[in-house]
Protein backbone atom coordinates (compact mmCIF):
# COMPACT_ATOMS: atom_id res chain seq x y z
CA UNK A 1 0.00 0.00 0.00
CA UNK A 2 1.21 3.49 -0.81
CA UNK A 3 0.57 6.58 1.31
CA UNK A 4 1.29 10.29 1.07
CA UNK A 5 2.41 12.14 4.19
CA UNK A 6 1.98 15.91 4.47
CA UNK A 7 4.22 17.70 6.95
CA UNK A 8 5.95 20.99 7.74
CA UNK A 9 9.30 21.94 9.21
CA UNK A 10 11.40 24.86 10.41
CA UNK A 11 14.65 24.37 8.56
CA UNK A 12 17.24 26.12 10.73
CA UNK A 13 18.60 22.92 12.33
CA UNK A 14 18.67 20.84 9.13
CA UNK A 15 20.85 20.47 6.07
CA UNK A 16 17.79 20.46 3.86
CA UNK A 17 15.23 17.75 3.21
CA UNK A 18 17.19 15.06 1.40
CA UNK A 19 19.27 12.46 3.24
CA UNK A 20 23.02 13.16 3.51
CA UNK A 21 25.59 10.78 5.01
CA UNK A 22 27.32 13.28 7.30
CA UNK A 23 24.64 15.85 8.15
CA UNK A 24 21.23 15.82 9.82
CA UNK A 25 18.28 16.24 7.46
CA UNK A 26 14.50 16.31 7.74
CA UNK A 27 14.21 13.08 5.76
CA UNK A 28 16.49 11.21 8.16
CA UNK A 29 14.64 12.39 11.28
CA UNK A 30 11.20 11.67 9.84
CA UNK A 31 12.15 8.25 8.47
CA UNK A 32 13.65 7.19 11.81
CA UNK A 33 10.56 8.30 13.70
CA UNK A 34 8.13 6.57 11.35
CA UNK A 35 10.20 3.38 11.24
CA UNK A 36 10.45 3.17 15.03
CA UNK A 37 6.71 3.56 15.58
CA UNK A 38 5.72 1.13 12.81
CA UNK A 39 8.55 -1.28 13.66
CA UNK A 40 9.38 -1.64 9.95
CA UNK A 41 11.88 0.29 7.80
CA UNK A 42 10.22 3.28 6.12
CA UNK A 43 11.73 4.97 3.09
CA UNK A 44 10.37 8.36 2.06
CA UNK A 45 10.39 9.86 -1.43
CA UNK A 46 9.95 13.63 -1.11
CA UNK A 47 8.26 16.00 -3.50
CA UNK A 48 11.60 17.72 -4.01
CA UNK A 49 14.64 18.90 -2.13
CA UNK A 50 15.04 22.03 -0.05
CA UNK A 51 18.44 23.50 0.71
CA UNK A 52 20.05 23.87 4.12
CA UNK A 53 18.06 26.24 6.32
CA UNK A 54 15.01 26.49 4.05
CA UNK A 55 11.60 26.07 5.69
CA UNK A 56 8.51 24.21 4.48
CA UNK A 57 4.99 25.15 5.50
CA UNK A 58 3.77 22.31 3.27
CA UNK A 59 5.82 19.33 2.11
CA UNK A 60 4.79 15.89 0.83
CA UNK A 61 6.48 12.52 0.54
CA UNK A 62 5.24 9.03 -0.29
CA UNK A 63 6.04 5.73 1.37
CA UNK A 64 5.03 2.08 1.09
CA UNK A 65 3.89 -0.16 3.95
CA UNK A 66 1.88 -3.38 4.14
CA UNK A 67 -0.80 -1.83 6.33
CA UNK A 68 -1.45 1.31 8.36
CA UNK A 69 -4.33 1.18 10.80
CA UNK A 70 -5.82 4.06 12.78
CA UNK A 71 -4.04 6.85 10.91
CA UNK A 72 -5.17 9.66 13.28
CA UNK A 73 -3.66 7.79 16.25
CA UNK A 74 -0.45 7.17 14.33
CA UNK A 75 -0.15 10.87 13.42
CA UNK A 76 -0.67 11.80 17.08
CA UNK A 77 2.02 9.38 18.25
CA UNK A 78 4.40 10.44 15.47
CA UNK A 79 4.06 14.14 16.33
CA UNK A 80 4.71 13.31 19.99
CA UNK A 81 7.90 11.50 18.98
CA UNK A 82 9.25 14.05 16.49
CA UNK A 83 11.19 17.19 17.49
CA UNK A 84 9.23 20.43 17.81
CA UNK A 85 10.49 21.78 14.47
CA UNK A 86 8.81 19.00 12.41
CA UNK A 87 5.04 18.46 12.38
CA UNK A 88 2.91 15.93 10.48
CA UNK A 89 -0.48 17.14 9.26
CA UNK A 90 -1.99 14.34 7.15
CA UNK A 91 -1.39 10.80 5.96
CA UNK A 92 -3.64 9.41 3.24
CA UNK A 93 -3.72 6.44 0.91
CA UNK A 94 -2.96 6.91 -2.78
CA UNK A 95 -2.72 4.71 -5.84
CA UNK A 96 0.24 2.34 -6.00
CA UNK A 97 1.91 4.34 -8.79
CA UNK A 98 1.38 7.79 -7.23
CA UNK A 99 4.66 9.68 -6.92
CA UNK A 100 5.24 12.63 -4.59
CA UNK A 101 7.78 14.20 -6.92
CA UNK A 102 6.70 13.35 -10.43
CA UNK A 103 2.95 13.80 -10.02
CA UNK A 104 3.19 17.31 -8.54
CA UNK A 105 1.78 19.81 -11.05
CA UNK A 106 3.01 22.97 -9.33
CA UNK A 107 5.04 24.20 -6.39
CA UNK A 108 4.90 27.57 -4.68
CA UNK A 109 7.58 29.30 -2.62
CA UNK A 110 7.57 32.53 -0.64
CA UNK A 111 10.58 34.63 0.23
CA UNK A 112 10.23 37.03 3.17
CA UNK A 113 12.18 40.25 3.57
CA UNK A 114 11.71 42.44 6.63
CA UNK A 115 12.24 46.18 6.35
CA UNK A 116 12.43 46.63 10.12
CA UNK A 117 15.11 45.17 12.36
CA UNK A 118 13.37 42.65 14.60
CA UNK A 119 15.21 40.12 16.80
CA UNK A 120 12.09 37.93 16.85
CA UNK A 121 12.12 37.46 13.07
CA UNK A 122 15.87 37.14 12.55
CA UNK A 123 15.53 33.42 11.74
CA UNK A 124 12.36 33.92 9.68
CA UNK A 125 13.18 36.68 7.20
CA UNK A 126 16.05 38.50 5.49
CA UNK A 127 16.56 42.04 6.80
CA UNK A 128 17.23 44.81 4.27
CA UNK A 129 17.27 48.39 5.50
CA UNK A 130 17.76 50.07 2.13
CA UNK A 131 14.75 51.32 0.18
CA UNK A 132 13.57 49.03 -2.62
CA UNK A 133 11.62 49.98 -5.75
CA UNK A 134 8.76 47.50 -5.58
CA UNK A 135 7.29 48.58 -8.92
CA UNK A 136 10.55 47.91 -10.79
CA UNK A 137 10.97 44.58 -8.98
CA UNK A 138 7.52 43.47 -10.12
CA UNK A 139 8.23 44.62 -13.67
CA UNK A 140 11.35 42.47 -13.67
CA UNK A 141 9.52 39.52 -12.07
CA UNK A 142 6.88 39.67 -14.81
CA UNK A 143 9.58 39.06 -17.42
CA UNK A 144 10.29 35.67 -15.84
CA UNK A 145 6.80 34.30 -16.47
CA UNK A 146 6.22 31.49 -18.94
CA UNK A 147 8.24 28.51 -20.10
CA UNK A 148 11.89 29.54 -20.15
CA UNK A 149 15.45 28.26 -19.66
CA UNK A 150 16.50 29.21 -16.11
CA UNK A 151 20.07 27.90 -16.20
CA UNK A 152 21.36 31.34 -15.20
CA UNK A 153 19.61 30.97 -11.83
CA UNK A 154 20.73 27.41 -11.10
CA UNK A 155 23.69 25.97 -9.25
CA UNK A 156 26.31 24.70 -11.69
CA UNK A 157 26.92 21.02 -12.36
CA UNK A 158 23.47 19.91 -11.23
CA UNK A 159 22.18 16.59 -12.53
CA UNK A 160 18.94 17.62 -14.28
CA UNK A 161 17.52 16.59 -17.62
CA UNK A 162 16.42 20.12 -18.53
CA UNK A 163 16.70 23.70 -17.30
CA UNK A 164 13.27 24.59 -18.69
CA UNK A 165 10.68 25.61 -16.09
CA UNK A 166 7.19 27.02 -16.55
CA UNK A 167 6.70 29.98 -14.20
CA UNK A 168 3.05 30.71 -13.52
CA UNK A 169 3.43 33.44 -10.87
CA UNK A 170 6.19 35.79 -9.71
CA UNK A 171 4.99 38.71 -7.61
CA UNK A 172 6.13 41.00 -4.78
CA UNK A 173 3.65 42.24 -2.17
CA UNK A 174 4.09 44.44 0.89
CA UNK A 175 2.49 43.22 4.11
CA UNK A 176 3.11 45.68 6.96
CA UNK A 177 6.93 45.76 7.25
CA UNK A 178 7.46 42.54 5.32
CA UNK A 179 8.05 42.16 1.60
CA UNK A 180 6.84 38.79 0.34
CA UNK A 181 7.88 37.34 -3.00
CA UNK A 182 5.56 34.57 -4.20
CA UNK A 183 6.68 32.33 -7.05
CA UNK A 184 4.87 29.34 -8.59
CA UNK A 185 6.16 26.94 -11.24
CA UNK A 186 5.83 23.37 -12.42
CA UNK A 187 9.38 22.71 -11.18
CA UNK A 188 12.41 24.54 -9.80
CA UNK A 189 16.14 24.15 -10.28
CA UNK A 190 18.54 23.99 -7.34
CA UNK A 191 19.01 27.41 -5.70
CA UNK A 192 16.75 28.94 -8.36
CA UNK A 193 14.37 30.90 -6.13
CA UNK A 194 17.11 32.41 -3.96
CA UNK A 195 19.08 33.45 -7.05
CA UNK A 196 15.98 35.02 -8.61
CA UNK A 197 15.26 36.95 -5.42
CA UNK A 198 18.86 38.20 -5.27
CA UNK A 199 18.58 39.36 -8.88
CA UNK A 200 15.26 41.15 -8.32
CA UNK A 201 16.70 42.87 -5.25
CA UNK A 202 19.45 44.28 -7.47
CA UNK A 203 16.71 45.75 -9.64
CA UNK A 204 14.97 47.16 -6.57
CA UNK A 205 18.22 48.74 -5.42
CA UNK A 206 18.75 50.34 -8.84
CA UNK A 207 21.84 48.33 -9.71
CA UNK A 208 20.32 47.53 -13.09
CA UNK A 209 17.04 47.99 -14.92
CA UNK A 210 14.11 45.59 -14.95
CA UNK A 211 14.73 44.83 -18.63
CA UNK A 212 18.22 43.54 -17.82
CA UNK A 213 16.57 40.35 -16.52
CA UNK A 214 16.04 39.34 -20.16
CA UNK A 215 19.77 39.73 -20.81
CA UNK A 216 20.54 37.52 -17.80
CA UNK A 217 18.11 34.84 -18.99
CA UNK A 218 19.58 34.78 -22.48
CA UNK A 219 23.13 34.53 -21.14
CA UNK A 220 22.48 31.20 -19.31
CA UNK A 221 25.36 32.35 -17.10
CA UNK A 222 24.96 32.10 -13.32
CA UNK A 223 27.59 34.80 -12.77
CA UNK A 224 25.37 37.35 -14.54
CA UNK A 225 22.55 36.93 -12.01
CA UNK A 226 22.42 38.29 -8.47
CA UNK A 227 23.89 36.71 -5.36
CA UNK A 228 21.65 34.11 -3.68
CA UNK A 229 19.81 35.49 -0.68
CA UNK A 230 20.00 33.70 2.72
CA UNK A 231 17.99 30.49 3.09
CA UNK A 232 16.22 31.60 6.27
CA UNK A 233 13.72 33.75 4.35
CA UNK A 234 12.58 30.97 2.00
CA UNK A 235 9.44 28.90 2.55
CA UNK A 236 7.91 26.11 0.49
CA UNK A 237 4.20 26.91 0.89
CA UNK A 238 2.23 24.73 -1.54
CA UNK A 239 2.46 21.63 -3.72
CA UNK A 240 -0.45 20.75 -5.98
CA UNK A 241 -1.43 17.25 -7.09
CA UNK A 242 -4.24 15.96 -9.34
CA UNK A 243 -7.09 14.16 -7.59
CA UNK A 244 -6.34 11.13 -9.78
CA UNK A 245 -3.50 10.11 -7.44
CA UNK A 246 -5.98 9.33 -4.65
CA UNK A 247 -6.88 5.71 -4.03
CA UNK A 248 -10.46 6.36 -5.07
CA UNK A 249 -9.67 9.29 -7.35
Amino acid sequence: MRFFIQFSYFGKAYHGWQYQPNAITVQEVLEKGMSKLLNVPISLMGAGRTDTGVHAKVMYAHFDVNSLDNIPEYIFRLNSFLPSDIAVGRIFEVKDDAHARFHATSRTYEYHITKKKDPFSSDLAHFIKKELDLEQMNMAANLLLGKKDFECFSKSNTDVFTNICDLQKAEWTLENNTLVFTITADRFLRNMVRAIVGTLLNVGLGKYSADYVNTILKSKDRTKAGVSVPAKGLYLTSIVYPNTILKNG
